[in-house]
């Protein structure tokens, strides 16, 4: 009896709705704790170590590979790369993505259709293929070239240039606002229709329903955009990887892809480690930075 009882407990206990959601919620519990929560500790274990793949004694070196970060010139100035990236391609992506959502909302037979193709940039827009693609756009004998000498202005050395290669990797993710402009145009839909009759009532021109109705009500997904991208654009590698490799002279070294040059290519993991914590540092900054300031421009309903 005793054993009936407990088992009849048990399928009480593994039929319940708790037990359920914890059946289904296991893969993700499972993925999360092998394949992000221990590389994560680990990472910070080998941050302060000489830890290097092939190598079977780790020493424990404490902060010694932080200081080495103040003294790496390759460092330093690829950070300073990627804030540049960061600063000028997300305001351009998301101001873009604005824009083109504002025009698609507006309603027309073929908007559904718009809006798909307008979104492919970002599906495909990370993928190396296109990298190559943008990388002969840019070349010498591209068609960004073939135009500007068309219309004789010369051609440019996109590359080739320190000062100018950065700007097709910014352009190429400024392409790529379809996420962004999907997130926008869900936003616009959720406007009452009600406000922009208000203010047509009191003379407001479009212009006018747009920086006084249309920012202050989208003010709260402007915020998640600018978290979301700001955060991606930190974590850029393909495009550099594959069209510049970091050149010239490491004027695209971008952080990610100097992190991997320092883990794989230098075989410097500990190095690596305590780079990508850095960094973590930094975009926690950022992002409290973004919450902090948000207080004075982030419109909520309630009034707070």
């Amino acid at each position: 009896m005793k054993t009936e009882v407990i088992k009849a407990k048990a399928r009480k206990i593994f039929y319940s709705n708790e037990m359920v959601g914890y059946v289904f919620a296991f893969p993700f519990i499972f993925g999360f704790i092998c394949f992000s929560l221990i590389p994560i500790i680990t990472s910070l274990r080998y941050a302060f170590t000489d830890f290097s793949m092939g190598n079977k004694t780790i020493e424990f070196v404490g902060g010694a590979n932080f200081k080495q970060l103040l003294g790496d010139e390759i460092f330093l100035k690829s950070l300073g790369i990627t804030l540049k990236y960061v600063f000028i391609s997300v305001p351009l992506k998301l101001v873009f993505a604005l824009l083109v959502a504002f025009v698609l909302t507006r309603k027309t037979r073929m908007q559904v259709l718009y809006r798909s193709l307008y979104y492919v940039p970002s599906l495909v827009g990370g993928s190396i293929a296109v990298a190559l693609v943008w990388k002969q756009l840019f070349a010498r004998k591209g068609l960004f070239n073939s135009v500007l000498a068309n219309m004789g202005l010369g051609t440019i050395n996109w590359f080739g240039d320190q000062k100018l290669a950065l700007y097709p990797l910014i352009l190429m993710s400024v392409w790529q606002f379809g996420s962004s402009m999907i997130i926008f145009a869900a936003g616009l839909k959720e406007i009452s229709p009600t406000y922009y009759e208000a203010a047509r009532i009191d003379g407001a021109n479009t212009f006018q329903s747009f920086v006084n109705i249309t920012l202050p009500c989208l003010s709260p997904i402007i915020l998640y955009n600018l978290v979301m991208q700001t955060i991606q654009a930190f974590m850029s590698f393909t495009q550099a990887f594959v069209i510049t490799a970091g050149g010239p002279d490491n004027g695209t070294m971008m952080y990610a892809l100097y992190v991997y040059n320092q883990a794989f290519k230098y075989n410097h993991m500990g190095y690596a480690c305590a780079m990508s914590w850095f960094m973590l540092i930094v975009m926690c900054i950022i992002t409290l930075v973004i919450f902090k300031t948000s207080r004075s421009w982030v419109f909520t309903e309630s009034g707070d």
